[in-house]
């Protein structure tokens, strides 16, 4: 006689169960591969060991960023008619969800690694007055190597500046236009990022954090409003995302030399110093820049500009 097998039908607590596990089994994955893995453990800064990690890279990649984009302004004015824009395609959208789905990565592996950092070295606090994260993360125990976990993502965070800027060729092949504040910008952001890893900087962490979490925004933003889609009721979304990145870094900033006159000493203080001048010199531009966008005489230019476009359609309409 053949044995008849009743099949057991699976019930919802089994298929609650399995779920869960492999769940679990995906986190416990993304955490080894972000924050577990040896080779992020084992990441070390060194002139020899990292790629671009030298002064004589770093100022000869910004000195040709700004050459090629400034020539590419002039020979383009010179060759092409002033309303006349290099057609592009879809790769500056391409370019914009690359962007955004590094910087979310980023993010995460940071968040990840800052909480495994925190886990291992807390017994080390004791010595430098430090007692909580918050205060780890604001300012860095002095002699602190630029080696390990977060240190790894901020290298991955550096190197991204430099995809960071393409955007400004993007803009002259389309809008024909090359700002001086964004070759500034740019500019700056790939040198204190850096200041961060060479001087093992205090802050750095926060920095990278809010960055990236605004740059995947912003970036995604772009890239569905790149293809027609519907975007954000507020019109001036991607500068307001700015906006409280920058006063995020501001108050960031506040916060590390209130913990270094505190604490009497922070890591990488000096460069901190530096990084601060140039933060400030970027915010007084961005600042120009939004009061100008958001000035009264601006606004209603902008409400009169709609009824004069339709007062000259009708009319031509009437003449017709």
């Amino acid at each position: 006689k053949k044995k008849r097998h009743r099949r057991r039908s699976s019930s919802p607590s089994d298929l609650i169960r399995l779920n869960q596990t492999m769940l679990t089994a995906l986190i416990n994955s993304f955490t080894y591969y972000l924050s577990e893995h040896p080779y992020i453990v084992g990441f070390r800064w060194g002139h020899s060991q990292s790629w671009g990690s030298t002064w004589s890279f770093l100022f000869t990649s910004i000195s040709l960023y700004i050459v090629v984009s400034s020539s590419l302004h002039i020979i383009l004015s010179a060759v092409l008619r002033r309303n006349r824009s290099v057609p592009l395609g879809h790769i500056p959208e391409i370019h914009s969800l690359l962007m955004s789905i590094i910087s979310a990565t980023i993010f995460a592996g940071i968040l990840l690694s800052t909480a495994a950092e925190i886990r291992d070295t807390r017994w080390f606090w004791r010595r430098s007055k430090t007692t909580t994260p918050l205060q780890w993360l604001l300012c860095f125990p002095l002699g602190t190597r630029p080696s390990g976990r977060v240190f790894f993502w901020s290298y991955a965070f550096y190197l991204t500046r430099f995809l960071h800027m393409f955007r400004t060729i993007f803009a002259v092949f389309r809008r024909r236009r090359l700002s001086v504040s964004q070759l500034f910008c740019n500019s700056v952001m790939a040198f204190t990022s850096f200041l961060w890893l060479e001087f093992s900087q205090s802050y750095q962490i926060l920095a990278i954090l809010s960055t990236t979490l605004v740059y995947s925004v912003v970036y995604g933003y772009r890239f569905w409003t790149g293809f027609g889609l519907p975007g954000s009721a507020f019109p001036s979304f991607v500068v307001n995302c700015q906006m409280v990145l920058v006063g995020c870094n501001l108050v960031s900033h506040a916060g590390v030399l209130t913990m270094h006159l505190i604490k009497g000493g922070c890591s990488g203080i000096g460069a901190w110093s530096l990084n601060s001048v140039l933060n400030g010199a970027i915010l007084l531009l961005f600042l120009n820049f939004y009061v100008r966008m958001h000035s009264p005489i601006r606004r209603r230019i902008g409400n009169t500009l709609p009824e004069r476009v339709t007062s000259t359609s009708t009319s031509q309409r009437n003449a017709k």
